[in-house]
Formats: C-alpha cells, sequence, structure tokens
C-alpha cells in the first residue's frame, strides 16, 4: 500500500518532491478524547519506572528521595503549563519538535530533533525492563546486568511487535491502551497496599543514617540518576498527539493534569512503600547497599506474598510493555514531525492514507530501538542518558512558548496568563536539573547532543548557515557551559565551586540565556518565511 495521499498525478510530484505537509497532516484522524489522551499520559509516564525507580532513588538518597519525587512534581507542573499552552493554542502532532524550530530556528531545531530522534532508545530501557523481570523465569536471557545474545534477539521481537500494534488506526491503538492503561493502574495500588500490610517498619525516616543519610545533595543527583526524571517523563505525550485530539483546546489541559497527578501520586507511594518494607537485613551496609534485579517482586516473596510476586512479574511486562506501546507511537509522531520540518528527509513525513498513521517513521524508529538494545544491557544507565535527553525539549519548549506570546498575534487566545513567569522559572528548572544529573552523565549526553550541530549543516542544503548559526548558538553556548560548570562544580565535578554556590551560578547562567534566546527568536519568527515560523 502506497503511503502518498492518493495516486493522482499532483500527489505524485508532491512525494517526489518532499510532500505536502498540509495534505499528510489532513490525513491524521481527530478520534482521541479525554479519557484516551488521558490513559496515552499516564501509561507514558507509568512504564519501568515504576519498578526500578524507588530502589535507585533511595540508594542515592535514602529517605530523602521522597525530596526528589517532590522537586520532579514541581518541575512537572511547570513544564506541563507550557506544553498545554502549546497545545492548545498550536496543536500539532509531534509538536515538542516542531515549535522549538519555528520558535527558534533551524539550527535549535535539528538540535532538539536530534535529541528526540536518540530519545527513542527510552523504549529499548523498557524493553530492557520486561527482559530484566522475565530473566527471573528465563536466566537466559541476561548475563550479569546485561542481555545475552539470545536476550537481544528477544528485545528485537518484542520491538517489532509494538511496531505491529501501531502499524493501523489510531483508534486501534487507543482501545488498546486503554483496556491496559486499567491494569496498570491496579496493580501498583494492590502491590502498595499489601506490601505495607504485610511488612511494614517503623523508624525509616531517622533509622539507618537518618533521612538524608548521603546529604540533601544526593536528592538532585536521584533525579535523573535514579530514574526519577525519566520515570515522570512522559506527561507530554498527550500534547504530541494533540493533532489528533477532540477539541484540544479543552481536553488536552484536563488530560496532561490528570495524567501528572495519578503518576506522580502513585511514585510517591511506591517510593515511601519500598522505603518502609524493605526488611533490616537488607540494610547493613546502609541504603547504598540495597540491591535488588527485580525490587517489589523479590519483597513480595521475602514476604512469603507468593501471588502478589507472581502478579508483578506478570506486570512488569504488561507496565513497560505498554508504556513501550506509548512511546513506539509517539516517537513516530515525532519523526514523522521531523520529516516535515526537513530535519530528517521528508520521505519520513508519509502518513498512510487509510490508516492516518506515519508507517515510515514507524520503521525507521524500530531500527533506532534495536541499535540502543544492542550496546547497552542495564535500565539506569540507559534512563540516565534519556532523562537529560527529554530535559532539552523541556529548555526549548518554554523558549518557544514565552516567544510565541511575544509574537502571535492571529492564534486562538492564551491558554495561561501567567506564561511571561511561567516560561522562565520552567527554563531554570530545567536547566538545573541537567547540571544535577552529575559530570558522568553530561559528559556523554551533551556531546551527543552537539552531534546535532552536524545534522543540521548536512540537512541545511545551501541555507545560509551563519544566519542559522547566529540564530540558534545561544543553545550551543547554554549546553558547553553546562558542560564546563558540571566539570567545576560539585555534582561529580572537581568541587571547585562548591554547592550550593555551582547551583546558584546555573540558575543566573540560565536566565541570561533563556533572554538571549527570547530576543533571537522574537527577530526569527518576526523575519522568518512563514513556513519556518508555524503560520503556513
Amino acid at each position: 500500500m502506497s503511503d502518498t495521499v492518493d495516486s493522482s498525478p499532483t500527489s505524485l510530484d508532491q512525494h517526489r518532491g518532499g510532500a505536502s505537509a498540509g495534505a499528510q497532516e489532513f490525513l491524521l484522524r481527530r478520534h482521541l478524547g479525554f479519557w484516551s489522551l488521558t490513559a496515552i499520559g499516564f501509561s507514558n509516564i507509568v512504564g519501568s519506572g515504576w519498578l526500578f525507580a524507588a530502589m535507585y532513588s533511595a540508594k542515592i538518597a535514602g529517605p530523602a528521595s521522597l525530596l526528589s519525587w517532590i522537586g520532579a512534581g514541581l518541575l512537572c507542573a511547570l513544564v506541563a503549563m507550557v506544553m498545554v499552552e502549546l497545545g492548545v493554542t498550536r496543536p500539532e502532532d509531534g509538536g515538542t519538535v516542531r515549535w522549538p524550530l519555528y520558535a527558534s530556528g533551524r539550527l535549535v531545531g535539528s538540535l532538539v530533533g536530534w535529541s528526540t530522534l536518540l530519545s527513542v532508545g527510552g523504549t529499548a530501557a523498557e524493553i530492557s525492563a520486561i527482559l530484566g523481570y522475565g530473566a527471573h523465569y528465563l536466566p537466559w536471557l541476561y548475563s550479569g546486568d546485561r542481555l545475552t545474545v539470545p536476550g537481544v534477539a528477544v528485545g528485537m521481537l518484542f520491538a517489532a511487535l509494538l511496531t505491529s500494534v501501531n502499524w493501523f488506526a489510531v483508534k486501534v491503538f487507543a482501545r488498546f491502551n486503554n483496556l491496559i492503561t486499567v491494569v496498570k493502574v491496579a496493580v501498583p495500588i494492590v502491590t502498595v497496599i499489601l506490601l505495607l500490610i504485610s511488612g511494614f517498619h517503623s523508624g525509616r525516616m531517622t533509622s539507618h543514617g537518618g533521612f538524608a543519610p548521603y546529604g540533601y545533595t544526593a536528592c538532585f543527583t536521584a533525579l535523573a540518576t535514579g530514574g526519577i526524571v525519566y520515570s515522570v517523563n512522559g506527561f507530554q505525550a498527550a500534547v504530541d498527539f494533540s493533532g489528533e485530539a477532540k477539541d484540544p483546546r479543552r481536553t488536552i489541559p484536563a488530560a496532561v493534569i490528570a495524567a501528572i497527578v495519578l503518576a506522580v501520586g502513585l511514585y510517591a507511594a511506591l517510593q515511601l512503600t519500598f522505603l518502609f518494607t524493605v526488611p533490616d537485613s537488607f540494610l547493613g551496609h546502609g541504603w547504598s547497599g540495597v540491591n535488588f534485579t527485580s525490587p517489589f517482586g523479590q519483597l513480595a516473596l521475602v514476604m512469603n506474598l507468593q501471588w502478589v510476586s507472581m502478579l508483578l512479574y506478570a506486570d512488569a511486562v504488561l507496565s513497560p510493555g505498554a508504556s513501550a506501546n506509548v512511546g513506539v507511537g509517539l516517537n513516530a509522531r515525532h519523526t514523522y514531525a521531523l520529516g516535515k520540518s526537513g530535519i530528517l528527509p521528508r520521505f519520513f513525513m508519509a502518513v498512510h492514507a487509510k490508516s492516518g498513521i506515519p508507517r515510515r517513521a514507524l520503521v525507521l524508529n524500530l531500527g533506532i530501538i534495536v541499535l540502543f538494545l544492542l550496546p547497552f544491557g542495564g535500565w539506569q544507565g540507559i534512563v540516565a542518558v534519556m532523562g537529560d535527553m527529554y530535559l532539552i525539549t523541556y529548555l526549548t519548549s518554554a523558549v518557544a512558548a514565552a516567544i510565541f506570546r511575544r509574537t502571535d498575534n492571529n492564534m486562538v487566545p492564551a491558554w495561561s496568563r501567567g506564561m511571561p513567569w511561567i516560561a522562565p522559572a520552567s527554563f531554570v528548572a530545567a536547566g538545573e536539573f541537567v547540571y544535577w544529573s552529575g559530570w558522568d552523565q553530561l559528559r556523554l549526553v551533551i556531546p551527543l547532543i552537539l552531534i546535532g550541530v552536524a545534522v543540521f549543516a548536512i540537512m541545511s542544503r545551501g541555507r545560509s548557515l551563519r544566519a542559522e548559526l547566529l540564530k540558534g548558538s545561544w543553545l550551543v553556548t547554554y549546553l558547553v557551559a553546562l558542560l564546563i560548570l558540571s566539570r567545576l562544580g560539585s555534582f561529580g565535578g572537581t568541587s571547585a565551586l562548591p554547592a550550593p554556590l555551582d547551583s546558584c551560578l546555573v540558575a543566573a547562567l540560565s536566565l541570561a540565556i533563556f533572554r538571549w534566546a527570547l530576543r533571537s527568536g522574537i527577530a526569527h519568527v518576526r523575519t522568518a518565511p512563514a513556513d519556518e515560523c508555524g503560520i503556513c
């Protein structure tokens, strides 16, 4: 079946020359209401994170990890208001990769697009989590903390299965996801209740080193390296499906807020449950010495809750699988948007006429997932990198919201009147979260992101490189400055800049960069051709 709009000569000519973005957008179906969008957001948030993040966060920060979840919730609230503002005023599939392009030019759009393409690897983390729990019954899937060769093969088959689920109409995808979401809510709630009833240990907030055994700065480190940012990321999924939403101005804000409240509340309850139910015999070396390959499943076995353990091991396939399913559908919209923007070849923009699905984007993403399965084996290693990739999108979306507020005279009314302070606050918070992930992560992540500059140069195709580099130089400067500060700072660096001075410097840098980005973006939107500022 052809992926072009129709077989007319005009349509074929458009496809050969890059296809009509408007025609492809028209093929998307507006079938998603409040419940479907809420289920998409919740299901995208609650994946493998609920199985592992509580343990890794406790290992890093002890009981103070609860503060990390509060911080993550506040970041979600700020970023969600930005995303909702963009989603209701500019509803578009894959909007999180289109809005920075419109607002800040092609260099920023390319860097965000490249980061988004790399973040497709997050689906590999979900698959890795599934196989990690599955190794309880099939030990040949894992060797140590890495997938075996047969394990990688099984992971590839699983990725292909998820792609096939997303291959058909969005209604099929949404109904499948709605059904699984009900189970994803029920199993963690049952786990929390039964583990607390069966193995509650009082005094955990003061014993084994106290509330913050590794200092309060460990709370910041836990945000990224403990998998918290990765776990709470995903609420913007409803926004990325805004091009297929019914009445987006009404349904998107409600769906995003509902997904965040449900998911963060669930994660906080799971963190409390882990802290209060780990037996004292496992804490001989403190919280940092706790090590489970399947945390909640093994805790249930220790408490002789055999049927709960079996339920958990089954849900360890279902929850990450459902989250990965949403991720595959969401990432296809991102890749479709990258093709529509010219950041990727427009070959990947094509939407299948009958199903309304960007199938070529699905195929490309399947290849990326497989590539991430090959070198990475551990869940924590993948999600630490993915968390920073997502934060780059938060940064640039905050800038885009502020720019559009200043320049859009003919768009629909703004959703939030507080955007003039919400956008910079969101930018600063996201910048701090990037910095707090630490030198060990940033020395890998930031160079990976900056490869996007080369991608931009290759895909520019004769455009004015100098002009575009000037428009987007604020983001390159910001990333390089964060890398330098990370090396000198107290989060895995040399501590030449002690805490909290280093975090204060990051906040000051972030505000200065935000003002630079705002000025640059306003000038870009007012002078760029219509098709490059999103008003075509």
